[in-house]
């Protein structure tokens, strides 16, 4: 992988401008071109080639890692052809699919090694925190969420108690979360996980910054 990391991203109908958006503000150094796949579409496409850029392979090839936003069987299911015949990882958050990498939500993927800078950046949220007499002096976003949601939510949190903090920056998260209240194949509101997954994160830097102190 060269020292920047290209990114393709490939949505439908504009789906992930906004993370697209968020991720070029947090990381500048990484490399991002976006394919825009509009519709409508009907349930079943029969020829999802035909949707896509003529030169989708070539795109496919020049990246080292794509973002799947298309949220469509027959779509997603052609990305994932082209992209393992390029030997290309994918993650498409939110999707049971057999290939790629499928995290029930965007802010709970995991650090894996072949998705690179972007992993380390992206995924489950991970904090440092700093507590005076108390209260939240300061948050430090290890790692967030690509839609820029923890970043957001730990400034909020910032001068609250610390036990009330924990749960108030589940709450925050999911004023500024893409994900829908709703449950999802996996059978989960993915809203409520955002917010679960970033009061623990929380939890487990408070209890760090208590037993370092």
């Amino acid at each position: 992988m060269d020292t920047v990391q290209k990114i393709l991203v490939c949505q439908r109908d504009g789906l992930g401008e906004g993370k697209v958006r968020a991720v070029r503000e947090l990381r500048p150094d990484l490399l991002i071109r976006v394919v825009d796949v509009n519709g409508p579409f009907p349930p079943i496409v029969d020829e999802p080639g035909a949707f896509f850029p003529p030169d989708l392979d070539e795109m496919v090839r020049w990246a080292d890692l794509v973002l799947d936003h298309l949220y469509h069987p027959d779509l997603t299911g052609h990305l994932l052809e082209r992209c393992e015949a390029a030997g290309i990882p994918v993650i498409a958050s939110g999707r049971k699919l057999p290939r790629g990498h499928t995290p029930t939500t965007c802010c709970t993927l995991g650090r894996i090694p072949e998705l690179g800078p972007y992993a380390e950046a992206f995924g489950a949220p991970e904090f440092r925190v700093e507590i005076l007499n108390g209260r939240i002096a300061s948050v430090e976003v290890v790692r967030g969420a690509p839609c820029g949601a923890t970043w957001a939510a730990a400034e909020k949190v910032v001068g609250m108690d610390a036990d009330e903090a924990v749960p108030r920056i589940g709450l925050e998260t999911q004023f500024v979360c893409y994900a829908k209240a709703k449950p999802n194949v996996f059978l989960t509101n993915p809203l409520h996980v955002a917010g679960e997954v970033h009061a623990a994160a929380l939890r487990k830097a408070v209890n760090r910054a208590r037993e370092e102190r």
